[in-house]
């Protein structure tokens, strides 16, 4: 499966020139600041927007080509949409919403895909209630599995969180992660929120001011801009000191707060740039849990004071930001050896740290 976006469109004072593509399953996010344009793209994309100029191909078939005059209707496109408002129908049952847009798909899932859904989103014991019965979190699991059961080809969601406060948030993202991992559709993820990108992405298109300024793996990525870096880490079955729980990556250990999980689950950490220190030797006799030998790869300003010092540890991005006199004094440049010292307390699994069953996706 793969998506070709290709898209230019003029409002006033706002122009949008951008254009990329999805060659994979999972979650691509758009991210960047309100008003960069994600809505527009996505509303291009689910046929809502006709842009002046523009070019979309999802699986091989033209939604979209203005310059052969293409331009498929909405209903025809096969493509799932979810607001960052639920819009259930306020007549009709949790399994009703549910099956609406199963009864308008060209291809129909079956009793079992449709029970697989239900069961992914913890839907079951809501089947009866209607729409005034739901928490926010509940609505918005709905308006996932009703796009879901259309069968589409690709699923577009436009800041599906924003409507819910922190508490619900919490709740409907675990269904998230389930989706990203089991559903096998490309989803275009639009989102303001680092945390909900950190967490949820598995590649990242960066917008901003109508343009597509970088994109890549949200591991990759992430380590390259201002963010701090996301690291995908498997919990060790050491046993550590008491509270503590160690996770495994590719350049050692991270030593974390105590998680209630077996040996083997895979994790999310983010870890971020204001939190790591660097010393050039081994530093002893110090609190912090996590020392990381790691090498210099970039150093950037950041402000008028501060240096973004892009470090690899053992393949895997980190990123560092001190003081430019700090970088001065301790005669900083890419290619020399550093230690990157983490503290454990600063990565919070409440906040920073999420369960993934699934083996991650390749970065290539």
């Amino acid at each position: 499966m793969t998506v070709e976006i290709s898209l230019q469109h003029e409002f006033s004072g706002f122009s949008l020139d951008c254009a990329f593509a999805i060659d994979r399953p999972g979650i691509s996010a758009l991210f960047g600041p309100s008003g960069a344009g994600k809505t527009t793209i996505v509303n291009a994309v689910a046929g809502l927007l006709r842009p002046k100029q523009g070019r979309i191909v999802v699986d091989g078939q033209v939604l979209l080509d203005t310059g052969k005059r293409i331009c498929v209707p909405v209903f025809r496109r096969n493509i799932g949409y979810v607001f960052q408002e639920a819009r259930l129908f306020p007549h009709m049952s949790v399994d009703e919403n549910l099956r609406y847009g199963w009864r308008r798909s060209e291809h129909p899932a079956s009793e079992g895909e449709i029970a697989h859904v239900i069961a992914m989103l913890g839907l079951d014991h809501l089947r009866a209630r209607g729409p005034s019965k739901l928490s926010g979190g509940e609505k918005s699991r709905v308006a996932l599995g009703r796009a879901l059961l259309s069968s589409p080809r690709l699923l577009l969601l436009d800041e599906p969180l924003a409507a819910l406060d922190n508490a619900r948030k919490d709740e409907i993202m675990p269904y998230l992660e389930r989706l990203r991992d089991d559903a096998r559709v490309p989803m275009l993820y639009v989102s303001h929120s680092l945390e909900e990108v950190s967490r949820l992405a598995d590649r990242v298109i960066r917008v901003e001011h109508g343009r597509v300024v970088a994109q890549g793996s949200v591991f990759d990525l992430m380590a390259e801009t201002t963010f701090g870096a996301v690291i995908e880490a498997k919990v060790s079955s050491k046993r550590p000191p008491d509270g503590l729980s160690v996770l495994v990556f590719d350049g050692g250990e991270l030593i974390v707060p105590r998680l209630k999980r077996p040996g083997g689950v895979r994790v999310r950490v983010r870890i971020r740039a204001e939190d790591v220190m660097l010393a050039l030797e081994e530093p002893g006799g110090i609190s912090a849990n996590n020392v990381l030998p790691a090498a210099i790869a970039d150093i950037r300003d950041h402000g008028e004071a501060q240096a973004d010092v892009r470090l690899s540890c053992g393949g895997v991005g980190l990123l560092a930001r001190i003081t430019r006199a700090s970088a001065t004094r301790l005669q900083l440049r890419p290619g020399k050896n550093v230690y990157a010292i983490v503290k454990a307390v600063t990565v919070d699994p409440q906040v920073t740290l999420w369960e993934r069953e699934t083996p991650p996706a390749s970065k290539a």
